[in-house]
């Protein structure tokens, strides 16, 4: 079998979503808040990364826990909204990453946990 992408039915409909939070336990929270409600089927956090940027026109350095969440590509706005109301920084980390590829079983669960409508 040839793994790709193009070999992988559901890549274009699943999306990751990449974030941070200033803590492990608040990424953990809303991490909970999104796979409970349906949105995510899955989260993954990643506690003691070190961020460097500029904010207001100073070089920051700060603790983050960064957050990879799987949801399907037609959840994918809802879930940026989500995320947003959910984060205590007034301009979070919010980017949405395209899946080309996987194994179209993993595809398929991650659609199906978070509330994908069949495929046409």
């Amino acid at each position: 079998m040839d793994d790709s992408a193009e070999n992988f039915v559901g890549a274009g409909e699943v999306a990751l979503i990449y974030t941070t939070f200033p803590s492990k336990g608040e990424a953990k929270k809303a991490g909970r808040a999104l796979v409970e409600s349906g949105m995510a089927a899955c989260v993954n956090i990643f506690p003691k990364m070190v961020s460097i940027y500029i904010w207001q026109g100073q070089l920051e350095e700060s603790k983050e826990a960064a957050m990879i969440v799987k949801t399907a590509k037609e959840r994918s706005a809802d879930v940026l909204a989500e995320v947003k109301r959910l984060h205590p920084y007034s301009l979070p980390a919010r980017l949405l990453l395209a899946v080309e590829g996987g194994g179209d079983d993993f595809l398929e669960w991650i659609r199906n946990q978070s509330g994908a409508t069949a495929s046409s």
